[in-house]
């Protein structure tokens, strides 16, 4: 049996995308929460900011890898420097367009990464996702 994923955040710069991928997550998870934010540089921020607050850090974060300002491992070079408790038990998946052989292999060696898919995210790679990460 799986738990509802409750808190996910999508970090692309793509609108649509991510409101496809809203949309495929609300298919097959309930959360409470399923935020976006359009650069890296605002996913850290939000990151951020969870600390002393009431509302949890994600249960889940999709992470884009090409994105202007800060890329995806920029994005995780600098997560990797937050507080453990802003981290928490976050599961991560970068989230890319990119079928490059180089991306997957790269996310494999960070800690932080638990997997690497090509977009788009679908219903049954969220029910591969929930099966994997979040059983009870």
């Amino acid at each position: 049996m799986s738990k509802n994923v409750m808190h996910i955040l999508l970090v692309d710069d793509d609108a649509d995308f991510n409101q496809f991928h809203k949309h495929e997550i609300r298919k097959v998870s309930v959360p409470s929460v399923v935020l976006t934010k359009n650069t890296a540089i605002e996913a850290l921020e939000y990151l951020k900011s969870r600390e002393g607050e009431k509302d949890p850090i994600p249960d889940l974060i999709f992470l884009d890898i090409n994105m202007p300002l800060m890329n995806g491992w920029e994005f995780l070079h600098e997560y990797s420097l937050l507080d453990i408790r802003l981290r928490g038990k976050t599961i991560i998946i970068v989230l890319t367009a990119s079928n490059n052989p180089r991306d997957v292999a790269r996310s494999r060696t960070l800690d932080s990464v638990s997997d690497c898919l090509t977009k788009p995210l679908t219903k049954e790679k969220m029910e591969a996702i929930i099966n994997k990460y979040f059983k009870e």
